[in-house]
């Protein structure tokens, strides 16, 4: 689907524009949408914007890395926007060709962010501040503002995950543990792309609109630059609650080895000396003491009391 909207030379608003018969030089500026389009709407941009070939074919190719690409009289990027369904995070393309007198958006799953700065266009009274680029930075803060939630809802896991509130067995704590990092991997490669992207537009000479707005988008570029170290210092916790929860495994795994050493080593005298007299030969005189079987049970018992004493005194049973 197809939408158009356009700013006259008067400042008036005008919208459900027919793309096949509007006369794009009437406008002060316009902004068409591409939603979920078809392959027939796709060709528009080649026959009615005469957009590059190279740019057509990274919007037809899904997920291209966040870049910028300049054009005689518009620049190219490519965005994403981030999507969580069922503790998956998925990834979605939006493009964007921006001119001093267009600005053409294209995206293949509908996007909340674009229809949000639609919406608020299309009831605006006084148009004179908008223009391409604003509409630019407002999609774009759109898209950036709704990482947070995603980051705060993983802190938030996180924190379930150290504090362990539900009693969880550690291997579940373990494996959500890795889910959570790989959900920070694959924000990291969104958010960083991102960062550099709005790097460049900020440092380049060419984009004398960003230049204008530049307060705008170094807003952005600083809520990414805090998206960044926020994933970054997550993924270090995760590193973290990760050594912590494998060093307390091997405590405990040592502490088992503990009590299991201390019992072979009271037992081993004793079973040495009960093998000892299971053997079956016949000239063994203790066999024939009237009070041998006392005398080795008492024997016993007191190598055991006495290696209980000497394992408690070097500290094993602290």
């Amino acid at each position: 689907m197809i939408n158009f909207i356009a700013i006259t030379n008067e400042n008036n608003l005008e919208t459900n524009i027919n793309l096949y018969h509007a006369d794009l030089s009437k406008y002060k500026w316009f902004w068409v949408d591409f939603n979920e389009p078809t392959n027939e709407e796709i060709k528009h941009l080649a026959y009615t914007f005469q957009f590059h070939p190279l740019a057509i074919e990274d919007c037809v190719q899904r997920l291209q890395r966040p870049k910028l690409d300049y054009y005689d009289d518009y620049t190219f990027y490519v965005t994403h926007i981030i999507r969580e369904v069922e503790k998956e995070i998925y990834k979605e393309e939006l493009d964007f060709f921006v001119g001093e007198k267009f600005i053409v958006t294209f995206h293949r799953m509908p996007s909340k962010e674009v229809t949000q700065v639609w919406d608020r266009l299309s009831v605006q009274k006084n148009t004179e501040k908008w223009d391409t680029f604003y509409v630019f930075y407002q999609i774009l803060d759109k898209i950036v503002d709704n990482y947070f939630p995603l980051i705060y809802k993983i802190e938030d896991e996180l924190n379930k995950i150290e504090h362990n509130t539900t009693k969880k067995s550690m291997t579940d704590l373990m494996n959500e543990l890795f889910d959570t990092r790989s959900m920070l991997l694959n924000l990291r490669h969104t958010v960083n792309p991102m960062r550099d992207l709005l790097y460049r537009m900020l440092n380049s000479h060419h984009l004398s609109g960003i230049r204008e707005k530049r307060e705008y988008f170094s807003d952005i570029y600083d809520h990414l630059l805090k998206l960044s170290e926020m994933v970054m210092s997550n993924r270090e916790v995760t590193a973290d609650i990760r050594d912590s929860y494998l060093s307390l495994n091997s405590h405990q795994t040592n502490n088992v080895m503990k009590v299991l050493t201390i019992i072979t080593s009271i037992f081993a005298p004793l079973t040495f000396i009960a093998g000892i007299y299971g053997m079956n030969f016949e000239n063994m005189p203790e066999l024939t003491w009237k009070y041998g079987y006392f005398l080795s049970l008492g024997f016993m018992g007191v190598i055991g009391v006495l290696m209980y004493l000497w394992f408690k005194r070097k500290g094993w049973f602290k």
